[in-house]
């Protein structure tokens, strides 16, 4: 196993609160906003910017691929589901303006 394997296979998708299983037409995240180094919210394949609440919500809804909702210290947020593939993890993804 590889060191990249490793990363994907490290926080399996079981610490998840919910696994989503996205519709066919669930649109992807493609950026990151963030407010003092934190995500605040996302922007997603279609151009739309949600906040990260909304973000939750529409995972939740099977609206997002690719994500699954956790959850620290009592509150949710998105972690990428581990497919080998880390330049789509959300931690690898560029920073947008909101």
């Amino acid at each position: 196993m590889n060191q990249n394997q490793e990363k994907s296979t490290a926080f399996p998708a079981s610490i998840n609160k919910v696994n989503p299983v996205p519709d066919e037409d669930a649109l992807s995240i493609t950026g990151l906003i963030k407010k003092s180094g934190k995500i605040s919210g996302y922007q997603l394949s279609d151009g739309e910017k949600v906040s990260k609440e909304q973000g939750v919500q529409m995972a939740k809804d099977n609206r997002i691929k690719g994500v699954g909702v956790a959850v620290k210290q009592g509150t949710e947020y998105l972690r990428t589901l581990p497919d080998g593939n880390e330049n789509n993890n959300l931690g690898n993804l560029p920073s947008v303006s909101q």
